[in-house]
């Protein structure tokens, strides 16, 4: 069992908030999908063997891409991929690209699962963040893909906006508990060093919202959810139902993927891998045959501490047995030792052999998560 990532690093405009590795403007979309085909002739092997069971289009903005392409991508994946055996197949839109007719080409292909940036119904917060869609673009958008026969159809939120008070982001929430979607994500905002938000706030142009407000919107973002019916999941993914988001969810049950495309990340328990963060470089590297990634072993250490910062993120939380049989007892003795003050102040609480961080922990995990790593 595997799953297969698909970097698409296409963007119309760029958001203030965002670092991930995107280029606007490239007119060189189907190379880099015909780039994405031999890479994957090149690099599947890494697989050994493992079924791919989660596929996940994420960008940048694959829904930039034409349906033509994504036929084109799909056909060349499939000769190697039983689109049916897979659990999930997910694609992330921005809303202002889906039309009627973009919806339904959507739902020609293998996908099964839309995963879609709103980030505020509020179309003074999309101004600011330079989104290119209005909320009613967004709400249009979601039943385009519901018309279309979508069912499993996730949003993302983010809170913590300068001047965002709790009034404002239970309009928010309200909106999103209206359009009755079986997932939702949300994010608190971050200043990204190098982009555009973070030299806003260096120049004094806007204040970032103080932890103790964040605390509030996340507790109401919590507490909203919570009593209409979702599973808070993951810290920041609320599911009804069970519908969580499969191939994100294996990230954090440390289950192998292969990452494709220009600064992409793959890891196989073993190796951590990570593409060249270069349009133009991966693409003519790619066409020579030729990998372009930068490669990590993995110590017993690091991967313990992957396991901490991934297993503590979710409701299921840490398998203690799992620790003691991967990296030995002493381990596990070490990982309790850490989490007794956590564990004393309610933050964390230990059932079955399980290390779990509390609901009140849960804004504070970074912190808790930190304290349990391992530094030899």
């Amino acid at each position: 069992m595997a799953g297969l990532y698909l970097h698409i690093p296409f963007c119309r405009t760029r958001c203030i908030y965002c670092d991930f590795y995107s280029t606007v403007g490239e007119a060189v979309q189907e190379r880099y999908v015909d780039a994405l085909l031999r890479e994957w002739e090149l690099r599947r092997n890494e697989l050994a063997g493992e079924t791919v069971d989660t596929i996940y289009l994420g960008g940048g903005t694959p829904s930039q891409l034409s349906p033509a392409l994504l036929h084109r991508l799909f056909d060349g994946l499939g000769s190697d991929i039983d689109y049916a055996a897979c659990r999930e197949i997910t694609f992330e839109a921005n809303p202002d690209d889906i039309t009627a007719a973009y919806a339904e080409a959507l739902a020609s292909l293998p996908i099964d699962r839309i995963s879609m940036g709103v980030q505020s119904f509020s179309d003074d917060d999309l101004r600011f963040l330079r989104r290119r869609h209005t909320a009613a673009q967004a709400i249009a958008a979601v039943e385009c893909c519901r018309r279309a026969g979508f069912k499993r159809i996730s949003i993302d939120l983010i809170y913590g906006l300068p001047h965002q008070m709790p009034a404002s982001w239970e309009a928010n929430l309200r909106q999103a508990l209206a359009l009755d979607l079986p997932h939702l994500s949300a994010y608190n905002l971050i200043y990204e060093e190098g982009t555009p938000l973070d030299r806003l706030r260096r120049a004094g142009e806007v204040q970032e919202c103080d932890d103790t407000l964040s605390l509030r919107l996340f507790e109401q973002l919590r507490d909203t959810l919570t009593a209409a019916g979702y599973e808070q999941y993951e810290i920041s993914n609320f599911a009804r139902s069970g519908a969580y988001a499969l191939h994100n969810t294996s990230y954090w049950q440390d289950v192998p993927y292969l990452g494709l495309g220009a600064a992409a990340h793959s890891y196989d328990r073993k190796f951590r891998r990570r593409n060249i963060a270069d349009l133009h470089r991966y693409i003519a590297g790619i066409e020579a045959g030729e990998t372009c990634y930068e490669e990590e072993r993995l110590d017993a250490d690091t991967r313990y501490n992957d396991r901490i910062i991934t297993a503590l993120r979710t409701m299921w939380g840490l398998d203690l047995d799992g620790v003691a049989a991967d990296f030995g007892e002493e381990r596990r003795a070490y990982c309790l030792r850490m989490a007794a003050p956590h564990l004393q102040a309610g933050l964390c609480e230990c059932r079955d052999n399980r290390l779990r961080i509390t609901p009140n922990g849960l804004f504070v995990s970074d912190g808790i998560m930190a304290d349990l790593l391992y530094v030899g």
